[in-house]
């Protein structure tokens, strides 16, 4: 579908977009550009700041990839404090109500859940311009603050965020989420929603392809050659801890050409810095976010990739860094349950290895049985890994999916045909 259609708007709302490289604006990034591709107008409320660093200020308006982006002030303020983030949480949602309902042509919101409460303000544009919702869920809460321990169970945060849930599923008129065991999650909600809902899984944020490490310059910059790299790259979340990981660390010293290379943000980049800065081992190496740009070079660095899921998380989130590592061509390690999305997908093609949170014995023998495969068989596991990801995980596909969900004018036409998990 191409051409105009200025009385066509969707309207996204989102506390983090690109260029951050929180990984929820990426997503809604593609899906954005694709919709403004396919003739929409589309209007993006973000915030005005960086999302894990709030020291980065971003223009308050400009135009990416057809994509009309607004940054709204004083709505992020990073992720250090709970305090901060309600604040700035609750800033964004009053500030999107106030500039959404004004919105001219509005035909459609889109909303995920960043700030967790952000589908209360679709639902409030909603109501006053009488448009459809299409709720796109990322992560789950209250179940993620229960799993970092921020609430308890049978809190009144809990119940007050339970009843927005069931409130906002119900209201939606589409709901995707992201694998079969969030979308067992969400049913146990509010079971009315399995009529509209989608599972659509994420997919690698831009074209990567493998790079060989004769050729790599993030290799060669970051003095890797001859190095087997075990690589983390993402999002370092408390309630996915890597201390297994990082315990058997320290006990692989002896392995000369490994190496730990972490690369990213989040709350749980602080225990691997505590690691380095207690012990100084030469085998661990923590890097920032990479630009968007370098990603693929990054990425193809790897000999492994390392993906964590804690074992109170599954249904919760979903690790989407797993898919730009198999586009890469590399076999996974996951640090995580046998009963997950990630597992699934390693054991359904034989694309890696598990270990298990607190098995320090079992990580350390792992990776050294790893460090020492037939060179040969990691080869096979990335190239299957890289033919997974373009028969069921591409962009094209995936993203094409999510669109022609929003676009749908009926819940009944949302949910048909739209699950391709």
């Amino acid at each position: 579908m191409t051409g105009e259609r200025p009385d066509k708007t969707l309207l996204v709302l989102s506390q983090v977009y690109v260029p951050d490289p929180a990984s929820v604006g990426q997503y809604l990034a593609d899906a954005a550009a694709e919709m403004a591709r396919r003739g929409w107008r589309v209007v993006v409320l973000t915030a005005n700041r960086g999302y894990d660093d709030p020291s980065v200020v971003y223009p308050p308006r400009e135009v990416i990839d057809g994509v009309e982006v607004v940054r709204l002030p004083l709505s992020s303020f990073g992720k250090k404090s709970i305090p901060r983030r309600i604040f700035g949480g609750v800033s964004f949602i009053i500030q999107s109500v106030l500039r959404g309902v004004f919105t001219r042509g509005l035909s459609r919101v889109l909303v995920s859940t960043s700030p967790p409460m952000c589908p209360l303000a679709a639902l409030v544009i909603a109501a006053l311009r009488r448009v459809s919702v299409t709720y796109w869920v990322m992560d789950l809460n209250p179940d993620q603050m229960i799993a970092l321990g921020k609430i308890g169970p049978r809190s009144v945060a809990t119940k007050l965020f339970n009843t927005l849930n069931r409130w906002v599923l119900r209201r939606a008129a589409g709901v995707v989420t992201l694998d079969t065991y969030m979308a067992d999650r969400l049913i146990e909600k509010a079971p009315a929603v399995e009529r509209k809902l989608s599972v659509i899984p994420p997919w690698p944020h831009q074209h990567i392809e493998p790079i060989e490490h004769d050729q790599n310059p993030f290799r060669a910059q970051h003095g890797l050659s001859g190095k087997f790299v075990i690589m983390y790259s993402g999002n370092m979340s408390i309630a996915s801890p890597l201390n297994t990981v990082l315990e058997a660390a320290l006990r692989l010293t002896d392995e000369p050409d490994l190496l730990f290379m972490f690369i990213g943000g989040g709350l749980g980049r602080q225990r691997v810095q505590e690691v380095i800065s207690r012990h100084s081992p030469a085998n661990i190496v923590l890097l920032p976010y990479q630009p968007l740009e370098r990603i693929r070079y990054s990425l193809s660095a790897a000999d492994v990739h390392l993906v964590a899921m804690g074992n109170a998380i599954v249904g919760v989130c979903h690790p989407s860094k797993v898919y730009g590592a198999m586009a890469a061509a590399r076999p996974i390690l996951l640090l995580g349950p046998q009963h997950c999305h990630i597992a699934d997908i390693i054991d359904k093609a034989r694309l890696g290895w598990r270990i298990a949170h607190g098995d320090t014995d079992g990580a350390e023998q792992t990776i050294r049985r790893i460090v020492h495969s037939d060179p040969a068989e990691l080869v096979a596991m990335g190239e299957r890994a890289r033919q997974m990801t373009a028969d069921r995980y591409s962009k094209a596909a995936l993203c094409g999916a999510m669109c022609d969900v929003i676009e749908s004018e009926s819940i009944e036409d949302q949910a048909a045909g739209a699950s391709v998990e």
